[in-house]
Formats: C-alpha cells, sequence, structure tokens
C-alpha cells in the first residue's frame, strides 16, 4: 500500500488553499481523509511566499506540500505583466522546493501549467514533448517559470533523493473562478461578455482573435480530484498530465456559450488581437496509468454549472 493512501495523519500544506482551485483541493483531501486540523493554508496578505523567510516558516513541520499558489491569468495579463509572471511564480516555486527539502517534507506535489509546453506542440500533448521547444510567445515567461520547478523537483530526486512530482493541469474553469476581466482566462472572461451585453440590452461582443486555436478544459473539481489521487498515489520523477482529452476551438465555444445563455447576438472577432498558442489537447493516459485518474464532469454540463454559478453571484 503507498504510503500516502491515508491522509489522515498527514500534516498538509495547501499554498493557495484559499483560492479557485485550492478550496476544491482542500475539499477533495478532507473528503479523501485528511484531518482538517493539520491542513494549513498560508494567507498571501500575511505570508508572501516571494520571501524565503516566510516559505522556510510554512514548512516547518509538514509532511506534505501541495503547491498551488500561482500569479495568473489570460493573454492579456500575460502581455502587460511577463516580468512579474516569471520573477513571482519561478521564485515563490523554487524557494518552496528548496526549504521543503531542508525541512524534510516528505512530499511535494507542484501544479504546473500547461502553458509549459512548446508553441507547437503535436497533437495530443504527450509530457514526453514539454522539451521539444520553446512555449507560445505571449504566455512563455510564466510556462517557463513553472517549467523549472519540474528540472529543480527532478534534480532534487535525482541528488537527495527528495520525493516531489509535477502535475500538468490544462486549462481550469468552474464555479467560483475568477471573472475579473482584467485578468480571467476565457471561459469565465465568454461569459461574463455575454451576461453583461444582456444585462445591457446589446446584440453584440466583441472576442479576441479569430476563433481558430483550439483548447482544452477541465472542470475545476475533476482537477482537484486528479491532484489529490496524485498526492496519494503517484511518486515518480516524470511529469504527469491532468485533463480530458477533448478539444474544441473558440469559435465554438462563443456559440456554445451563447447558447446555453440564450444569446443570440452577433460575435465580432478582434483580428488584431493575438490568437495564442495554436491548438491545445493532451494525452491523459499517464495520469490514467498511473494512479487511475479520469476526469468526470462533461463539458456542457461543467459550462451550465458554471454560468448558472456566475449569474448568481455576479453584481
Amino acid at each position: 500500500m503507498n504510503a500516502f493512501t491515508n491522509l489522515e495523519n498527514y500534516r498538509i500544506l495547501v499554498t493557495g488553499g484559499a483560492g479557485f482551485l485550492g478550496q476544491q483541493v482542500v475539499a477533495k483531501l478532507l473528503a479523501a481523509g485528511a484531518d482538517r486540523e493539520k491542513i494549513s493554508i498560508p494567507r498571501s496578505n500575511d505570508q508572501d511566499l516571494r520571501s524565503l523567510a516566510v516559505c522556510e516558516q510554512v514548512v516547518q513541520g509538514q509532511d506534505i506540500v501541495i503547491h498551488l499558489a500561482a500569479h495568473v491569468g489570460g493573454i492579456g495579463l500575460n502581455q502587460k505583466k511577463p516580468a512579474e509572471l516569471f520573477y513571482d511564480n519561478l521564485i515563490m516555486g523554487t524557494q518552496l522546493i528548496h526549504a521543503a527539502y531542508q525541512a524534510n517534507v516528505q512530499k511535494f506535489v507542484c501544479v504546473g501549467t500547461i502553458c509549459a509546453y512548446p508553441k507547437f506542440t503535436p497533437i495530443p500533448f504527450k509530457e514526453d514533448d514539454l522539451w521539444n521547444g520553446y512555449p507560445e510567445e505571449t504566455n512563455a515567461p510564466y510556462g517557463v517559470a513553472k517549467k523549472a520547478l519540474l528540472v529543480q523537483l527532478q534534480a532534487y530526486r535525482q541528488q537527495y533523493g527528495f520525493n516531489g512530482i509535477f502535475l500538468l493541469p490544462v486549462n481550469l474553469y468552474g464555479p467560483q473562478d475568477n471573472f475579473n476581466p482584467n485578468s480571467s482566462h476565457v471561459i469565465p472572461a465568454l461569459i461574463r461578455k455575454v451576461y453583461e451585453a444582456q444585462q445591457k440590452g446589446e446584440d453584440r461582443i466583441s472576442v479576441w482573435g479569430d476563433g481558430s486555436p483550439t483548447r482544452e478544459f477541465i472542470y475545476s473539481d475533476d482537477a482537484a480530484q486528479g491532484i489529490v489521487m496524485g498526492t496519494q498515489l503517484y511518486d515518480q520523477a516524470e511529469p504527469v498530465n491532468l485533463g480530458t482529452g477533448y478539444e474544441i476551438s473558440i469559435h465554438d465555444l462563443i456559440n456554445l456559450i451563447c447558447k446555453l445563455m440564450e444569446f443570440k447576438g452577433e460575435i465580432i472577432w478582434e483580428t488584431d488581437k493575438p490568437n495564442g498558442q495554436p491548438r491545445r489537447c493532451l494525452d491523459v493516459e499517464r495520469a490514467k496509468q498511473q494512479f487511475g485518474f479520469t476526469a468526470q464532469i462533461g463539458f456542457e454540463q461543467g459550462l451550465r454549472n458554471t454560468i448558472d454559478w456566475y449569474r448568481q453571484h455576479a453584481s
């Protein structure tokens, strides 16, 4: 039996545990038997993980660290703040890994990003393709910073025997997502655009790009389940994709959102704006084979849930 199957006796640090994905990871940890009293969630307003001293403080006495905290956003934020996204994500992760190793943490679970893959990766993305090119330019600083943490974990495993794993979830969506237009990803951004057009009685919305790029999305509840299963059952050096294997174009995505929200207006494509990576779709076999993870929520149902949540909570 794997040493981490029963989580009841482990002290677990979840960075980003108060965030969109983090809240659901904590819920899944509790469902898997973890003791709420033994789960720690550092808060960025008083525990800034860009400080080495803070990293050293929060890992003390912990058995497992699940690192979800990230400075992240859509194409717009990546273009506006590439330096911040590179520095913040690299420095948080690399200091936390080193501090966890020094504190004799038994397992480190690092959540990476699909943005780490090369711009032109054969579909579906296989984990072995991760180093076959440079990431898509609009989010490369973020993607490279995250990918560096994989190198660090593999190096620490090789030299120190440190048990760190690296999981690569595809784009997340779901209830409680970030709907801020300045930093949101594509699904919440489009849902908000359609909702606001309906509220204002407008008959058109504008969307970045030309609609041709494809994306894959994983419902946040599924992603959380995959992270917890990996925490319990996976102890190898190789990175693991977490996704669904379902690919949809941005053109088809906005049409589906409009259909589900009953918006019949015109879509204006802002073709002077960047498309981002041409295609994204993951090979999800490794997660299935190594720790039995398969996403459960169908895409249309997940979208309905997300739309319903936003309508209830929109101000």
